[in-house]
């Protein structure tokens, strides 16, 4: 019975320590950081090494997301297609690129039914002639807008897809480069 005693005082005083110490680390933290209204901060070291704080997202916020995409004068869901794919993305190919851009393209509401080619390579007419897209004039997949689909062609080969992100580019896996195969174009929808 004392044995149990002893081990759970012990236990307690752990618990004890460890909150305290908790809380002198966000204490310490609060005096680094700069202090905002209610907004909690989340504070860290940047590349050159400053120690660098934020506000804490709290809320879903559509707006913030969506600007970027309003900017280009492309429809929003393009961005939310583009993170769609990203989260269902592989590390490595699986070679259903077509099929991936279709679900997040489908998932995003860019598009109101899922489209039926067979080939990647045949993505960019189909999106055109019955969902609306435009063929853009950019021909450097680093320079087409977040959310355009880039559609490549291959000889005896179904082809590639892949949609532009922030940081590179996505089909069924993700890629900082683009596909080195010809371009056929860059598709988007505004």
């Amino acid at each position: 019975m004392t044995k149990s005693l002893v081990v759970t005082l012990v236990g307690a005083a752990a618990t004890a320590a460890f909150f305290t110490q908790i809380q002198a680390q966000a204490a310490q933290r609060a005096n680094h950081a700069p202090a905002t209204k209610n907004q909690p901060q989340f504070t860290f070291t940047d590349a050159s090494g400053k120690k660098t704080s934020v506000n804490v997202v709290e809320d879903y916020q559509p707006n913030k997301i969506q600007q970027a995409a309003k900017r280009d004068g492309l429809d929003p869901r393009l961005a939310r297609a583009a993170t769609i794919a990203q989260e269902r993305a592989n590390a490595h190919s699986r070679r259903k690129c077509w099929a991936y851009v279709k679900d997040a393209l489908l998932a995003s509401g860019v598009v109101s039914s899922r489209p039926e080619t067979e080939f990647a390579k045949q993505a960019g007419e189909e999106l055109v002639h019955k969902y609306g897209f435009k063929k853009l004039s950019v021909r450097d997949p680093y320079k087409a807008p977040v959310g355009s689909v880039l559609v490549y062609t291959a000889k005896n080969a179904p082809g590639h897809v892949e949609i532009r992100t922030q940081d590179g580019f996505v089909s069924d896996f993700k890629s900082k480069t683009p596909s080195p195969r010809p371009l056929v174009g860059i598709f988007a929808k505004s």
